[in-house]
């Protein structure tokens, strides 16, 4: 037997195979125009703060925007919001949280009776949450969705891949050495599950000096252009090391960010 790709469309086996995955139907009530996921090989380099601010900038450009929090064992998004409401169920499904500026969002975080609890399950029950995320929620009139995914290439991100219709993801990474491998894991899963990649976003890039403007690369010089030339992909976006940003994330005030890092990524969602 060859070697599973999780490419069903180029199959042999397409329809007679029991690991092939259809795409998740949305609750009858549900309306998402575009998902777009963020991805990244490895943890800790900012997917959340993107999602956030990916979020936000679509957001004032008045489209009407989710965030599904697929982070299921390291979910940050409503914090970053300042948002503590429950989820609420009805007969029609259940109605997600929306943040003071009108963002539709779900995290386990908002299910759960107190969110330091730690969420210890095995990876099949988060794939099944994730899923649930998408098909028994009532996403009203949505026109962008964004689907902050856990790291790496495991369980719960080739859920979002098979499960979830995706239009396209953004790779997040930092500019270290490890970044190549960080990027091209995310790159190939993409190629794997057909889905474009939209562009990168190099998160803690520079931090700007307050009293000459220098900018200072304190890990050094990146070769991002040079890997997004390689990969063919062709946005590449810059988000500095900002203690401000810190500040407002940890208040739950991320909508009143200053910045316009992001606005290139969002004109080529956009287009």
């Amino acid at each position: 037997m060859s070697e599973c790709t999780h490419d069903c469309s180029t199959c042999a086996s397409k329809g007679n195979c029991s690991s092939e995955i259809q795409k998740e139907k949305l609750n009858e009530h549900s309306k998402v125009k575009k998902v777009y996921g963020i991805v990244s090989g490895k943890g800790g380099v900012g997917k959340s703060l993107v999602t956030s601010l990916m979020a936000v900038t679509m957001m004032r450009r008045e489209n009407r925007v989710a965030i599904m929090d697929a982070d299921i064992t390291g979910p940050s998004i409503p914090k970053m919001f300042g948002v503590k409401s429950e989820i609420q169920s009805t007969s029609e499904g259940l109605v997600p949280a929306e943040s003071k500026m009108g963002i539709q969002m779900t995290s386990v975080n908002l299910m759960l009776d107190n969110e330091t609890d730690p969420v210890v399950w095995r990876g099949p029950v988060i794939a099944g949450l994730v899923k649930q995320f998408w098909t028994d929620f009532i996403w009203s009139d949505v026109d962008y969705m964004f689907i902050d995914m856990p790291p790496g290439t495991g369980d719960v991100p080739l859920t979002v891949f098979q499960s979830i219709p995706l239009d396209g993801i953004i790779i997040v990474t930092s500019p270290q050495e490890l970044v190549s491998m960080i990027v091209a894991k995310a790159v190939k899963m993409a190629q794997l599950m057909n889905v474009p990649i939209v562009g990168i976003v190099e998160n803690m890039s520079y931090f700007k000096c307050p009293d000459c403007g220098k900018e200072i690369k304190i890990f050094g010089n990146s070769d991002i252009d040079e890997i997004a030339k390689k990969y063919d992909i062709a946005n590449v976006a810059r988000i500095p090391i900002d203690p401000n940003i810190a500040s407002i994330a940890d208040k739950g005030a991320i909508e009143l960010f200053e910045g316009d890092w992001l606005e290139a990524m969002a004109d080529a969602i956009e287009k």
